[in-house]
């Protein structure tokens, strides 16, 4: 029970952090023109790595499920890397799960506009 409620709030805390230092800023940015290659690092993976339209894609939908994404990615590592075990342990299961979550993850955020056919 312990875990489910320290996914919980590592999950809100993070997505609200998140909200408030990269969604809203870069919705400024965007709103005042500002647009000068400083794009959030996921979005530029996912436009690199899969190719996705940015001419088809809702630029603030866009945002707002990279928070999600990121957030939960975070929960998740936050979560498994509590469980008490061997330090080193602890260190390796840590780094497998941050990168494999975020891989993952990510995959999922493609096949979910590359089924929406927003993928060049």
């Amino acid at each position: 029970m312990k875990e489910v409620i320290l996914f919980v709030l590592t999950f809100i805390f993070v997505l609200m952090i998140y909200e408030i230092f990269v969604v809203s800023k870069t919705k400024k940015r965007k709103a005042k023109g500002e647009d000068n290659g400083r794009e959030p690092i996921e979005i530029v993976y996912l436009i690199k790595k899969y190719n996705l339209d940015m001419k088809k894609v809702n630029y603030n939908q866009l945002l707002q499920i990279v928070a999600i994404v990121s957030s939960l990615d975070i929960a998740i590592v936050v979560t498994i890397v509590m469980i008490p075990m061997n330090f080193f342990l602890l260190i390796l299961l840590g780094f497998v799960s941050c990168i494999g979550s975020i891989l993952l993850s990510y995959h999922l955020v493609y096949l979910f506009y590359k089924k929406k056919g927003m993928i060049k």
